[in-house]
């Protein structure tokens, strides 16, 4: 017994999709490339982000005579050296330094523990009154920090801490914005099954905390440290109102001494601010993979 098989009309059968050579940033899994508009985009962006910073060491490189020239200089002098010398001795950097780091060090390092222990309770645990205490300290963030100058140095004061460290590193200590941060951070990038698994094999919650939350939110905490260091260390106001430029002065403190008199030297403060900016650019230097990196990583689990 024979069977013969049909074959389909010519116009039934579909034609083989054609297929397009695209650009690559079209085609699955291709990388988007930039274009020259894009370059001269980000080039005008870099040079103007620079330009503070470069403006500040051509004016520390220069005189008042100069600087109040017009057309102002746009380029180095022969003085930068001796003026970061000078603005290094006048101002006793090399302890306000110190001081600094010591408070901004502190300060990064509770300010990341308390917010990230707290943001998992905000995110992960089950509690009464959690809502109602979250709203609570997103509401302090709408506070202006100078409504409260007055009761905290009153609280300085009575304390007798006036001139001392501790009246700078203890008001620092805890950060609404941190908690809001990780919360929101651990949320998504903190799975509920994990949570449960560690549970099951007979975890504590502290022993969670340390062997769970803390390094899947190790990107989140990094981003937190660098920009808790760098806020801490331009802080001006409170040091500037707890401490002296004699006793225990931070950075900023020390600066805001330089070129004091009938006429301000403006190329010493320069230099001074320009000092005071080396290490915060040391610090990026360093981490800053690592910080762009936990950013990039916290967007994509978002």
């Amino acid at each position: 017994m024979t069977t013969t098989v049909t074959k389909p009309p010519a116009d039934a059968v579909d034609p083989p999709p054609k297929r397009t050579r695209g650009p690559k940033s079209a085609r699955a899994g291709g990388q988007l490339h930039a274009g020259p508009i894009a370059y001269v985009i980000l080039a005008l962006f870099t040079v103007g982000s620079l330009f503070p910073l470069v403006w500040t060491a051509i004016a520390a490189s220069r005189d008042n005579s100069r600087l109040a020239q017009s057309p102002p200089p746009f380029w180095f002098g022969s003085g930068l050296l001796d003026k970061l010398e000078v603005a290094w001795k006048d101002a006793n950097l090399g302890e306000a330094f110190l001081n600094t780091t010591l408070v901004a060090g502190i300060s990064a390092v509770t300010i990341v523990v308390l917010s990230t222990v707290a943001g998992f309770a905000f995110a992960k645990l089950r509690f009464r009154g959690r809502s109602a205490l979250m709203l609570i300290v997103i509401g302090t963030m709408m506070v202006p920090p100078q409504l409260s100058v007055i009761p905290l140095y009153m609280m300085v004061a009575k304390l007798d801490w006036t001139d001392q460290l501790q009246a700078v590193i203890f008001p620092s200590l805890v950060s609404a914005f941190g908690v809001f941060f990780m919360r929101q951070y651990l949320l998504q990038a903190l799975p509920d099954e994990i949570i449960e698994a560690a549970r099951v094999d007979g975890a504590s919650s502290w022993r969670v905390v340390w062997h769970v939350v803390f390094p899947a939110a190790r990107p989140a905490m990094a981003v937190l440290g660098m920009l808790t260091f760098v806020q801490t260390w331009n802080d001006f106001l409170w040091p500037f109102l707890v401490l002296t430029q004699m006793g225990n002065p931070t950075v900023q403190v020390a600066i805001a001494g330089l070129g004091r008199g009938y006429t301000p030297d403006q190329s010493l403060i320069m230099a001074g601010a320009l000092l005071g900016t080396l290490p915060l650019l040391l610090v990026f230097a360093i981490f800053g993979k690592q910080i762009v990196g936990g950013i990039m990583q916290g967007a994509v689990k978002g």
